[in-house]
């Protein structure tokens, strides 16, 4: 499967994430993002064989996965969530800005800054619902979102630079990630900690998680790096808050505004051009391809 069609398939199942999350609510971030990557873990299971690397590769994965989700969730509990959501969305631009730094042979040209630029103004339209920098925060808890979008630019760039390393190894970066996410709620719930109980209702929504927007889409994100240039890719990562954005308002009752509407042309604007040496390069392929033959 080409390396765009796999992006833009963990990017339509990452948009599912806010809505399912919804589902979640009143249990602990930390034990919704344990079970749920233990369930994306499990799923994993399949290609168990794979889950043979090196100790580098699995501390690269399990420093990626658990680092970024990690950070994220901290920084939620001590910044306003508008503010963490705008510096999170950081992370498809430092993927593109980032490429030429961790993947050597890699350059950046004016069409791939302007598009990531365009993305990220996107992003923060979405992210912001046009009330950026209304709430101070916490400048340690901006901070941490900060780190978050840069742990998961650099364990994104990471897997094309480790030696190669199978995509079902995804499986046990999730797993062991999911047990220490599981471990660190059970430390910091003091003496008196007790497991959540989920209503069937939450369950159903962390085994979709656990499924979709933390399994599968790990999956496929990993495997559309391996094969594709992860500046376009990076480009492509803008459209995430946007789909998700349209879930909430077809499935959650969100109402469609203009702000989202400009959005749209900010996001697919930018994805476009700094994807479109891509389809370039793929036309003039099959046009070659198609004169030899």
């Amino acid at each position: 499967m080409p390396a765009i069609v796999l992006a833009l398939v963990a990017i339509a199942i990452w948009s599912s994430l806010a809505l399912l999350s919804t589902a979640t609510f009143g249990l602990p971030p930390l034990f919704t993002t344990g079970i749920a990557l233990v369930i994306g873990g499990l799923v994993g299971l399949v290609r168990l064989r794979d889950w043979k690397v090196s100790l580098v590769t699995f501390a690269v994965g399990l420093g990626g996965i658990f680092g970024y989700h990690a950070l994220l969730f901290a920084a939620f509990s001590l910044a306003p969530p508008v503010e963490v959501n705008i510096l999170n969305y950081l992370w498809p631009l430092l993927i593109v800005v980032l490429s030429p730094l961790v993947l050597p042979g890699l350059g950046l040209s004016p069409r791939h800054v302007a598009g990531a630029f365009l993305g990220l103004a996107g992003a923060v339209l979405v992210a912001s619902g046009g009330e950026a920098g209304q709430g101070g925060g916490s400048l340690i808890g901006l901070g941490l979102a900060a780190t978050a979008a840069l742990v998961w630019a650099l364990y994104s760039l990471m897997t094309k630079r480790l030696p190669p390393f199978p995509t079902g190894a995804v499986g046990g970066f999730c797993l062991a990630s999911g047990l220490l996410s599981l471990g660190l709620l059970a430390l910091t719930g003091g003496p008196a900690f007790r497991l959540p109980s989920p209503s069937p209702g939450q369950w159903l929504a962390l085994l979709a998680l656990g499924i979709g927007p933390m399994g599968a889409a790990f999956y496929a994100w990993d495997a559309s790096l391996k094969r594709g240039d992860p500046r376009v890719i990076g480009s492509l990562a803008y459209l995430t808050p946007l789909l998700s954005t349209f879930n909430l308002v077809v499935f959650g009752g969100k109402r469609f505004t203009a702000l989202t509407a400009a959005a749209l042309v900010l996001i697919v604007g930018g994805a476009l051009l700094g994807s479109s040496g891509s389809f370039k390069k793929k036309a003039a392929r099959m046009g070659a391809a198609a004169k030899a033959g």
